[in-house]
């Protein structure tokens, strides 16, 4: 029998209530040529009965129960190691993908052979249709001066699974892995901007997800920052000094501001821990901060 062209990655942690809509929108699409990987990580409901009642009924999904629990980025590239397909697709167990997406997603990579991976945006171009291919340098400005392409959630994209396995996978930093996996992939290869997600897939928003961290704590939104001057010195970054250093400034000045207003709005603690994580002398807030 051969490989599927899509490898679907769906990692799972008590979400008994949710995956079996995630699980019913996949085998919904039009395009077949799939399987399904879920791999759960030590639920303590019955996510884990849920998902194998769709394996005994369906042998294009498989499931796998981890040891021990592993958390979020490195289940995903253990879910990512069991893959067969060119293209791996992520779909957590609270979200839904619309009956087109993946036949949409596997036709506009296929048109692109180049391109490592494609992202879904959120906002149409006004100048140009999609989709259309940005290689390294491209991205980065187009993110930095235009549109961030880079702050999408892994259900936004479809990989190739060898670019994947290239550069490593996630890294496993919470909360920005996959900002930092479309940096780091972009580094070396075109992405492809597909058309408007609304119609390709569909995040829930509820109580349990870990967005919520961004609203609650400063610290988190202020990591996308620190992430960001990293890779932007990264000697793999592909923008030019002249934008790269315009880019790091206008960083620096937000993390000043982001600091000061964590002091003001939570509490003196919260800034003192964003200005170590920071590394930023009293003097670099100050000066940063006009």
């Amino acid at each position: 029998m051969p490989d599927p062209l899509v490898s679907v990655l769906m990692t799972a942690y008590n979400r008994e209530k949710l995956i079996g809509d995630s699980i019913k929108s996949i085998i919904a699409n039009t395009y077949q040529n799939w399987e399904l990987i879920i791999v759960d990580d030590v639920s303590k409901d019955n996510t884990v009965e849920v998902v194998k009642k769709f394996e005994k009924q369906d042998a294009r999904i498989k499931v796998y129960s981890n040891e021990k629990n592993l958390g979020d980025y490195p289940n995903r590239n253990k879910a990512a190691k069991y893959a067969k397909g060119k293209y791996i697709k992520y779909v957590d167990a609270d979200d839904i993908i619309y009956p087109f997406c993946l036949e949409q997603m596997v036709y506009f990579m296929e048109l692109y052979p180049e391109a490592g991976y494609g992202l879904c945006t959120f906002k149409q171009d006004k100048f140009r249709p999609y989709p259309y291919l940005l290689d390294p340098q491209q991205a980065y400005k187009k993110h930095y001066f235009d549109l961030p392409i880079f702050a999408r959630a892994p259900l936004s994209a479809i990989i190739k699974k060898e670019v994947f396995d290239a550069v490593g996978g996630f890294s496993g930093k919470q909360h920005v892995g996959d900002f930092e996996l479309w940096h780091t992939i972009s580094m070396q290869y075109p992405v492809l901007l597909m058309p408007h997600s609304h119609g390709m897939v569909w995040w829930r928003e509820h109580a349990d997800q870990q967005m919520n961290d961004n609203r609650a704590d400063p610290f988190v939104p202020f990591k996308y920052l620190l992430l960001s001057n990293d890779l932007l010195n990264n000697p793999k970054c592909p923008l030019d000094n002249i934008d790269k250093e315009l880019v790091l400034k206008n960083n620096y000045k937000a993390i000043a501001r982001n600091i000061i207003k964590a002091s003001l709005k939570h509490s003196i603690k919260k800034g003192f821990q964003m200005k170590k994580a920071s590394g930023f002398s009293f003097w670099n807030i100050i000066r940063n901060c006009f």
